[in-house]
């Protein structure tokens, strides 16, 4: 399993899992029935973006950058997609530790994901064990389509 940058050469790669991901609607609130093109503009939205490949294969993907602009722009954030078939074997867990080192390294003083689906357990799970807390949860803020409407935890890690 190898980490590298993404191109645009690899978007029809990732946008199998990305749209099969988003139809499911359990975990993020892109638009359902989007079109590759959006999909990819979305994606490719001038964050550093990675792709994970096994075997040759491109398996998941993170897109990464500052969460905010301008004064907030040290602290990052990041979203992230694997697909079905490679899930269970470490693919999300590579990209978070490869996702927390890359803000590391590029100086940024904390993460923040604005919006982690509080029924989305594996995620919630893994984010903990990398070191990001829960630091709020707005309620009822995503209409999972298995659960209805669940909260969205913000969660933060300093990486100072």
């Amino acid at each position: 399993m190898s980490i590298r940058t993404a191109t645009e050469a690899d978007w029809p790669a990732i946008w199998p899992f990305w749209r099969d991901v988003v139809e499911a609607g359990d975990t993020y609130a892109y638009p359902l029935g989007a079109t590759a093109e959006q999909a990819r503009g979305w994606w490719f939205d001038g964050s550093h973006v990675v792709v994970v490949e096994e075997d040759g294969a491109v398996v998941g993907s993170a897109k990464m950058g500052p969460n905010r602009p301008g004064r907030g722009s040290h602290v990052g954030t990041a979203s992230f997609m694997v697909d079905a078939a490679a899930r269970g074997r470490g693919v999300g867990r590579r990209l978070g530790e490869h996702v927390v080192q890359w803000h590391r390294d590029q100086g940024f003083a904390a993460i923040q994901f604005n919006a982690v689906v509080e029924t989305n357990a594996v995620a919630v799970r893994l984010w903990e064990d990398l070191g990001f807390g829960i630091v709020g949860t707005v309620p009822a803020a995503f209409d999972s389509a298995t659960h209805g409407r669940v909260g969205l935890h913000v969660m933060h890690l300093d990486l100072g």
